[in-house]
């Protein structure tokens, strides 16, 4: 590598998502003062991460629930009180 190409604090990072009680580590110059003991023994300077892969609902399948009906259905459920009071109304 060419030298002094990366800033003085770039090293092995632990970025470690707690939601999902799982981390991985990295090259980075990340700043933090905290460190963590990792699965290999040693102990690395650690970035809390809200979250990743691991524990987003987008990657994990764990979506909320949706209501199953159609949009047409659930127009009716929802206006059901109003369209009653109009018709009373005429």
């Amino acid at each position: 590598m060419k030298p002094n190409l990366h800033p003085e604090n770039y090293r092995t990072v632990l970025f470690y998502d707690s939601s999902a009680d799982t981390g991985w580590l990295i090259r980075s110059c990340a700043p933090t003062n905290q460190t963590r003991q990792w699965s290999d023994g040693q102990e690395y300077p650690v970035f809390y991460v809200d979250t990743s892969s691991e524990s987003h609902p987008a990657y994990t399948g764990k979506q909320r629930e949706h209501n199953k009906e159609g949009r047409a259905s659930q127009f009716n459920q929802r206006y059901a009180g109003m369209m009653s009071a109009l018709k009373k109304g005429k």
